[in-house]
C-alpha cells in the first residue's frame, strides 16, 4: 500500500518536472507552449476541413498532371481550374458533417428535417468535389452543383438581400453564391463528354454573364472599400500587418472591373478570365495564406474555421473565374 503511494508520488513528481522542463526549453526557443498547442490540438471541425482540403488537392493535382505538363505560360493556371474549384467543396462538405449543429440553423424554417438537409448537402459537396477533381462525370456534377447553388440563392440569399437592401454584404454574398453556381455550369460545359452545341452555349452564356457582373460589382466595392479583404469583398478587413493594403485593394478593384467587362462582353473572355483568375490565385497564396496561418495559430476554433472559410471561399472564386477560361477555350 505505502509502496504504491510512494511510487505514485515519484511518478507525479517526474511528470511535473518534465512539464516544467518542457516549458523552459520551448521558451528558450522563442515558442510558447500554447502557440504550439494551437497547431497540434485542433478541434474536430478545422481538422476535418484541413484533411478534406489536402486530400482533394492531392487528388486534383494528380488528375491534372497531364494538362499541366502540356500547358504553357498562364495556361498552367487554367489547368488548375478544377483543383481550385474542387478543393473548397470538399472543405465545406467536411464542415457540414463536423459542424452540423450550427449549419442546420441556416436551413429555412419552412423546410422539415434541417439536420437531414445539412448532411445531404455535405454529401453532395464531397461527391461534387471528387467528380470535378478527377473530371469523372463532371458534366453532371457541375450541372447539379450549379442547380443547388441557384436554389440556395432563391431560398436564402435573395430574400435576405431584399430584406436588408442597404446591406452591401448581403448583395456580395448573393453574387458570390450565384457565381459559384455559374462556375459549376461552366465546368459542366467544359467537360469532354459535354453538351450539344445549343445546351453548351446556353450554360456558357449564363455563366459568363453572372461571373462578369459579379466581378464588376466586386471591383466597384474594392474602390469604395479598399481595406476589406480582396477578391470577395466581405466583412473582414485586411490585417494591418499586410503592407500596401490600399494599393492591393485598388489594384484588385481595377483588375476585377477590367476582367469582368471582358468576360461579360465576350471580348477576349478567355484572356480576361485567365488574367483575373491568376490574380485571385495570387491573392489566395500571398494574402489569404498568411491570414490562414495566423488563424490556425489562434487557440479559438471559431477563428480557425473563419480563416479556413475565407481562404477556400476565395480559392473557389478563383476556380469560378478560371472556369470561364476552361469553358471558352475552344471558342474564344
Amino acid at each position: 500500500m505505502h509502496s504504491g503511494i510512494l511510487h505514485g508520488i515519484i511518478l507525479k513528481s517526474v511528470i511535473l518536472h518534465g512539464i516544467v522542463l518542457h516549458g523552459i526549453v520551448l521558451h528558450g526557443m522563442g515558442l510558447h507552449p500554447t502557440m504550439l498547442a494551437a497547431f497540434f490540438e485542433f478541434s474536430r471541425t478545422p481538422s476535418s476541413m484541413c484533411a478534406a482540403g489536402i486530400l482533394i488537392l492531392a487528388i486534383a493535382l494528380w488528375a491534372a498532371k497531364t494538362d499541366l505538363a502540356q500547358a504553357r505560360g498562364l495556361d498552367k493556371i487554367v489547368a488548375l481550374g478544377n483543383l481550385c474549384f474542387a478543393a473548397p467543396l470538399a472543405v465545406f462538405g467536411a464542415e457540414h458533417f463536423s459542424a452540423a449543429s450550427g449549419i442546420m440553423r441556416l436551413v429555412p424554417a419552412y423546410m422539415p428535417w434541417p439536420l437531414f438537409w445539412t448532411y445531404f448537402v455535405g454529401v453532395a459537396l464531397v461527391a461534387a468535389s471528387l467528380s470535378l477533381a478527377t473530371k469523372i462525370q463532371a458534366r453532371w456534377s457541375g450541372l447539379l452543383f450549379g442547380i443547388m447553388m441557384f436554389s440556395f440563392v432563391a431560398m436564402m440569399d435573395l430574400p435576405g438581400a431584399l430584406a436588408t437592401p442597404r446591406d452591401r454584404f448581403s448583395w456580395a454574398l448573393l453574387c458570390r453564391e450565384m457565381s459559384f453556381g455559374a462556375g459549376g455550369w461552366l465546368l459542366s460545359a467544359a467537360a469532354i463528354d459535354g453538351w450539344q452545341a445549343r445546351g453548351r452555349t446556353l450554360l456558357v452564356t449564363v455563366g459568363r454573364i453572372v461571373i462578369g457582373v459579379t466581378a464588376i460589382f466586386y471591383g466597384v466595392e474594392h474602390f469604395l472599400h479598399p481595406v476589406n479583404v480582396p477578391g470577395v469583398p466581405l466583412e473582414k478587413l485586411m490585417p494591418v500587418w499586410i503592407p500596401g493594403r490600399l494599393l492591393i485593394g485598388y489594384v484588385t478593384g481595377a483588375i476585377l472591373v477590367a476582367g469582368g467587362a471582358g468576360i461579360l462582353l465576350a471580348k477576349k473572355a478567355r484572356m480576361a478570365a485567365t488574367y483575373l483568375g491568376t490574380w485571385i490565385v495570387l491573392l489566395v497564396v500571398l494574402i489569404y495564406g498568411p491570414i490562414l496561418i495566423a488563424a490556425l495559430a489562434d487557440p479559438s476554433t471559431d477563428v480557425k474555421v473563419e480563416g479556413l472559410n475565407y481562404f477556400f471561399d476565395t480559392l473557389l472564386f478563383a476556380g469560378t473565374v478560371l472556369a470561364v477560361a476552361c469553358a471558352t477555350a475552344r471558342t474564344d
